[in-house]
Order: C-alpha cells, then structure tokens, then sequence
C-alpha cells in the first residue's frame, strides 16, 4: 500500500477516494469529499497544475473552496499526485472529472474519459468502483465498463454514474447540501458503497435517488437543457416586452408566483453561457439527432441563445447611429455570471469581438475573471484596475454580469466619469425608475426605455 494514506479502513468507516481531473468539477469534488473524513487523492497530468496544488494554490475562483481546501491539506486528507497508479492503489472508489469538450459537430468529446478507462483497466487488483462524474453522453458507462472489462474480470469492478449538479459560484454549498443525488448503477455492490459515501451530505431529508446508468447521464442533461430551455423564452418573452410596450419584470412575477412555473430562472438578460448549459445542450441535440430524433426545441434553444447575445450590440450601434468608431465602451463584467471567473461562453466576449470589429475601444473590469480575458485579448482591451476606472472618457457603460459590487454604485461617479450617463444594462441590475430619476439614458432587457436628458437610446 503506498504511503499517500496514512491509514486505509476496509471497513469504509469513512472511504479512500481518487479524483481524476483537477478541474472545476474534480477539485470541488475531492474538497467536498475530503471535508466530511474521506481520504482523497486527486490526479492530474499537468506537473505544474499540481505543484501549484501541492503548494496551497487554488487555481480556479470559487466561493468557500479555498477554506475547505486549506483546512484539508493541512489535515491530510486531501493530496495531489501526477502518479495515477499511486492514487488507484490507494483508493476503493475512483471518480472520473475529466474534460468532455464539444467536438465541431456537437458531440461531447469522450477520448479523455475513454483513455483513463484503459490505464485503470491495467492497474486495478481488487474491487474498486469507478465513477463518472463528468458530464457525458447517454451509453457512456457502458462503454467505460466495455473498455475496462476487455482486461479486466466483472468482478473486480463496477461503473457508476453520478452526475454533478454544481451552480458555478456556489458550487461548494450545492456539494454540501444538494437538493438530490442521483446514482445510476444496477450494482447492489456499488449501490451500497455509493449510499455510504453519500449519506453525510443528506442527513436533512434530501433524496438519494438510484436508478439505471442511462437515466442517470440523461437526468443531467435533461435538467441543465431545460434550465436553458427557460432562460431563453423568458428572453424571448423579453424582446416582446419590448415591442408591446410591456415591462418584463412585471411578467416575470406575475409568471414566477404560479406553483407550476416557481421563480427560478425566469431572469432574462444577453444569454447563458458558462461551462454547462451551452455545451449540454449542443450534446442532447446530437444525441438525438445520432438516434433519428429531431428535438425541435433545443434547436430552438440554441438559436435563441445565439442571438440573444448579440442583442445588447444591436441597442449600442442603434444609439450610435450605426457609427462605433472611435468610441469608447465601458464593460463591466467579463465572467459568464458573478461569483466565478469562468468565461467560458460568456456573453460579454461576444459583445466586447462585436464592438472591437465596429472600431471601438473596450475598458474593461471584472472582479475576478480578467486574467483569464487577458490572456485571451492582450492589449486589444484596456483592464481597468477599478469598476470606475474602466469608466473614464467612456462613451457608455455596458452591464455584462451581474455581480453585487455593480447593484449599488455611486452614480454621481459614474456620471462625472463617462462622457455622458448611458448605460446598456444587459442583466437588468438598475431599477427604471430609479435611472429615470437620475438622469440617465439607460437601456435594459424587456423593460421601458429610459431617454434621459440628451439622447433617445
């Protein structure tokens, strides 16, 4: 037994576990684990990623994870390795959090998870049971358990699906104390052993529900595609607000307070992005598409969102009669939602490649994600190293992400610092009357059109 654990308890007291992916899902994952006593080991094949991990570094922003980290390197229970055989020998249960990036035609790329399959399936001895955490397409554990089964006897293993159900930004508190779990496994075995690992994080009534590997991987991607299913038609219920002369936030309340529909994601705005939402519903679409259905309202969906991000863009060249360059546009807000430094799909990079190729200058902030956005655009955009001064000699000010910082600034600064008080609110943050009252030109999503003192937008 290698020494990475100081103790392996065959009596799954508490469990001895490998985290393969030190990605956003893996290191929530292996954190989240590690702070109810398991042991965990997470694998990564990047030297470096690890060595910054070994060295206390957090690599991704995420609320709370950074405590529970240190907490529990300190204690040691969470480790990192490159060594994937360390971590297999050392473990009962191996999750798989491994990439599945879309490929051009959709489908969720599975040669990562594929190619860890056959590793383990030459380093496994006794029983260990093997999880995909990923998110990945209806038929996958099947062929994980094909794969590893042309080496290895059944017995010596099981492949379960346990799909993620983690909101970037909150996504500590959800592994916590999640709404549900779901288990896909038809393994009594693996059933027991997976009960067990969860049972801590549900001890307030919250199901654990167990059901075949295939309704499990499509559980995912049937909830986060009809999330986005949601996100979309109130924005599209919010471009028609907009040529009736109705107020969306009145629509949404009125809408939201029905039992049936409930609150949640009735927010409209520039669009969903982010590592999910985009990506899960590219895949049911080319998974129904692979089987001979044609699923209407996902292309619908994807569609929408499309253009949905362009919307704002349109607004602004309107303002501007059509003319962008030489003017300077103020974004705030650069990640895909607040609370995260991903920007991955994120509505504000398409608007910011829309007003860059108009001829505009962008100066940009984000409380978090502006390294990853410079890394990406270099000098092409001006970061700020404030909110207000991304502000100074701008044109106008976009509203690009919705994080708490921006819901109740000084107006009278924003006023003095922009050339004039316009601002394009993509995430409806400002209250209309309020900007009407101020002074402002302002223009939102599926809401009265504020036209301030000097110019109609």
């Amino acid at each position: 037994m290698p020494p990475i654990f100081k103790h392996f308890d065959k009596t799954l007291k508490y469990m001895n576990i490998a985290v393969v992916g030190t990605g956003y899902v893996g290191l929530v994952t292996g954190t989240c684990f590690a702070e109810t006593g398991n042991n965990v080991i997470c694998v990564d094949n990047n030297e470096q990623k690890v060595r910054r991990l070994k060295n206390g570094e957090v690599p991704i922003y995420e609320p709370g994870l950074d405590v529970l980290f240190d907490r529990n390197t300190k204690e040691g229970r969470l480790h990192f390795t490159t060594n994937l055989r360390e971590a297999i020998d050392a473990s009962q249960i191996i999750f798989l959090a491994l990439p599945t990036p879309p490929g051009e035609d959709g489908s969720a790329d599975l040669s990562y998870i594929m190619g860890v399959a056959r590793e383990l399936s030459g380093m496994i001895t006794d029983y260990k049971v093997i999880v995909d955490k990923s998110t990945v397409p209806v038929g996958t554990a099947e062929k994980v358990a094909a794969i590893m089964a042309e080496k290895l006897p059944k017995k010596l293993f099981d492949v379960v699906s346990n799909p993620e159900f983690l909101r970037e930004g909150v996504a500590v508190e959800d592994f916590l104390k999640p709404d549900r779990v779901v288990v896909g496994t038809r393994s009594e075995k693996a059933r027991k052993v997976m009960r067990q690992l969860y049972e801590p994080f549900v001890r307030q009534g919250n199901p654990i529900y167990f059901m075949d590997e295939r309704s499990a991987e499509m559980t995912k991607y049937a909830a986060n595609s009809y999330l986005a299913t949601r996100i979309s038609f109130m924005n599209e219920i919010a471009n028609l607000c907009e040529k009736l002369g109705a107020n969306v936030d009145q629509v949404r309340i009125g809408m939201g307070s029905d039992s049936r529909i409930g609150k949640r994601f009735l927010f409209p705005g520039i669009g969903y992005g982010g590592s999910c939402f985009p990506k899960d519903v590219q895949a049911l679409a080319k998974t129904a598409s692979e089987n001979s259905y044609d699923f209407k309202i996902l292309k619908s969906v994807m569609k929408v969102n499309g253009i949905q991000k362009s919307v704002l863009t349109k607004k602004i060249r309107r303002f501007f009669k059509n003319d962008l360059s030489g003017r300077t546009i103020a974004v705030w807000g650069l990640a895909f939602k607040p609370n995260t430094d991903d920007i991955r799909e994120a509505p504000a990079l398409v608007i910011m490649d829309e007003l860059l190729t108009a001829g505009a200058r962008v100066q940009a902030f984000d409380p978090e994600a502006m390294p990853n956005v410079r890394a990406i655009y270099g000098d092409r955009v001006v970061f700020a190293d404030t909110m207000y001064d991304a502000l100074k000699n701008a044109d106008c000010l976009i509203i690009a992400t919705e994080w708490s910082e921006f819901r109740t600034p000084d107006f009278d600064k924003i006023t003095s610092l922009l050339r004039e008080p316009v601002i394009f609110d993509g995430r409806n943050v400002y209250d209309v009357e309020q900007m009407k009252a101020l002074g402002f030109q302002y223009a939102s999503i599926g809401r009265p059109k504020v036209k301030g003192k000097k110019r109609v937008v």
